[in-house]
């Protein structure tokens, strides 16, 4: 009858290690972002509000995004529009998704979105500082400034979330060192 069970179940604590091991991963792909969810939360609905607020003359971030005739009369250059949908698919969409799946990957992606936001951010405030004073063109709005602020503000929360370790991960981390070092003792290199 023995020889029936096999090898698996010789070792009857492999099934429950199995178990560990997926638990762990799972517990290492997840953030706890703790009181700078509703940080991030409230960052997301400024970057909204920026949007419909006036980022160049009468163009507010919507008609920049959709290149509206507001935005083409005002001339918005490229990194207007590109600042603004990385606004929207990272500091907004990302962020919210990240918020509620509570997913470590979507956490990264809405921080690095956000962090070339910011800098896209500076080109296009750069940018309508220094259009001609001749052509009658406006420079930034207050739109395009708040939604700049806010992502730099939501990059860095979004940085300290990401690089945070939560006590269970830690303890997960410290187990498998300890069970890794014990296999390497004993010569197992299965762990």
């Amino acid at each position: 009858m023995s020889d029936q069970r096999g090898d698996h179940d010789a070792d009857p604590i492999e099934g429950y290690r199995k178990d560990f091991d997926a638990a762990e991963r799972k517990v290492a792909g997840e953030i706890d972002p703790g009181a700078r969810a509703v940080v991030v939360a409230v960052l997301v609905l400024i970057l909204l509000a920026s949007l419909s607020l006036p980022h160049a003359g009468g163009a507010n971030g919507w008609e920049v995004l959709v290149d509206g005739d507001a935005a083409r009369d005002e001339l918005v250059k490229v990194p207007s529009r590109i600042f603004v949908g990385l606004v929207v698919v990272f500091g907004v969409i990302a962020s919210m998704l990240a918020l509620v799946t509570r997913r470590w990957v979507l956490a990264w992606a809405a921080l690095a979105g956000s962090a070339v936001s910011v800098v896209l951010g500076m080109l296009s405030i750069w940018a309508r500082q220094t259009v001609p004073t001749d052509a009658g063109l406006s420079g930034p709005g207050i739109g395009l400034v708040l939604g700049w602020i806010a992502a730099i503000v939501l990059t860095f929360h979004w940085l300290k979330v990401v690089w945070s370790r939560t006590a269970l991960q830690l303890a997960a981390e410290e187990q498998r060192r300890v069970a890794a070092a014990e296999a390497e003792q004993r010569g197992d290199w299965t762990v």
